[in-house]
């Protein structure tokens, strides 16, 4: 199935660009009162969704719904009492009967293939890891610890990912061209470059069984953020970087702009771009729903039970959403706004954040300590 993915991404790709031209501002960050399709995707999976939407769900509606209006309008026409006055005698016809029943179910079996892949993909929490080594300019061997619980595995090529970074930028290689493997389905994959990388350039390896429609391995959490639903704001915390947490209401009027009041908030969620973020989500009275479309995510805040999700941006940005579960009667003043930044802003905004609380730096030095990045296991060696 996500091969299927991967052969169309030239069409999400189109789906993304007409969706660019539908009234939608502040690039894609709100809704237009009148706007016509979703808002631009900011990650994998929100692009699943708009392929399952846009290509498979739509045409779908879109042709039994011609079809029934066109069988409405012919038996209207053909079988009045004015145009045909001597009805027929029979009671039913074996072939319709088998069309009438056999055709729904081969259509939701369709719908069924690609749904359950994209629940799949939205339920599971990614697990991938990443080996960065810095070259030297003569080794082109390299071991991938395959480390994972037995059903979670590196066993296929498409499970693995292998980049050169030399300082302008990420390369990735392709299998049996630049570098040929062994033992998948081992404790250690042996990776073996077909020439050396220069010195001083980083080989990274991506493993695992979380690869999105892309063909990227898509690595586990660097965060947790818990979000706690109350009527009616948000309270937000980061336990990851000591537990601090705050409060976000809807900015009043006078402190944001027409276009984006009732979607504005006093204090953002911030965090980093190209990272994965699990949240974990609760309520403190009654059932909301957290939800942020450029993301793809809608999941209740049910009291007393926490339910968890994933998401990984794509690019820098400010993503607007809101309290989608009817909570009370200010439940339309319960917006949502995710600030995603670069990994030294994200690690500015938590050392001030930290200092609000009475906490010391966590990020005084240039070691980045919990991104995914390659530079932060560089800095390790």
């Amino acid at each position: 199935m996500k091969k299927l993915f991967g052969a169309t991404s030239k069409l999400v790709t189109g789906i993304g660009v007409w969706a660019a031209f539908a009234p939608i501002t502040l690039a894609g960050a709100q809704i237009t009162p009148g706007g016509v399709g979703m808002q631009p995707a900011n990650s994998a999976t929100a692009e699943e969704v708009q392929f399952f939407h846009n290509v498979i769900l739509m045409p779908i509606i879109t042709v039994i719904c011609i079809f029934v209006l066109a069988l409405l309008i012919w038996v209207i026409l053909r079988y009045n009492s004015k145009a045909n006055p001597t009805p027929r005698k029979f009671s039913h016809n074996t072939l319709i009967e088998v069309l009438w029943t056999g055709l729904p179910i081969m259509v939701l079996l369709v719908i069924a293939l690609f749904s359950f892949d994209l629940l799949y993909t939205e339920d599971v929490t990614p697990d991938g890891k990443q080996v960065v080594v810095r070259g030297d300019g003569q080794t082109v061997d390299f071991v991938f610890a395959n480390d994972f619980p037995a059903s979670r595995l590196v066993a296929r090529p498409e499970h693995l990912q292998v980049l050169v970074d030399d300082g302008s930028g990420a390369r990735t290689l392709s299998s049996r061209t630049d570098y040929s493997t062994e033992g998948f389905g081992e404790p250690e994959i042996a990776v073996t470059l077909s020439a050396p990388p220069p010195a001083g350039a980083h080989v990274i390896m991506r493993g695992g069984r979380s690869v999105d429609h892309r063909g990227d391995v898509t690595l586990a959490p660097t965060m947790t953020l818990k979000i706690t639903g109350s009527r009616w704001y948000w309270n937000y915390a980061y336990p990851d970087f000591g537990d601090f947490d705050f409060i976000a209401n809807m900015a009043a009027k006078e402190d944001t702009t027409p276009e984006l009041y009732l979607r504005e908030v006093d204090n953002r969620v911030v965090v980093p771009v190209g990272e994965t973020i699990r949240i974990a989500v609760t309520a403190n009275d009654v059932i909301h729903a957290w939800a942020l479309p450029a993301f793809a995510i809608k999941i209740d805040a049910v009291p007393g039970r926490t339910n968890e999700a994933w998401f990984k941006a794509d690019r820098e940005g400010v993503f607007y959403g809101q309290c989608s579960e009817i909570c009370g009667i200010r439940h339309a003043f319960m917006p949502i706004a995710v600030e995603v930044v670069s990994r030294p802003a994200f690690e500015a905004w938590i050392d001030e954040q930290r200092a609000l609380a009475g906490m010391e730096p966590m990020f005084e030095t240039d070691n980045v300590k919990l991104a995914q990045g390659f530079a932060a296991s560089a800095a390790a060696e």
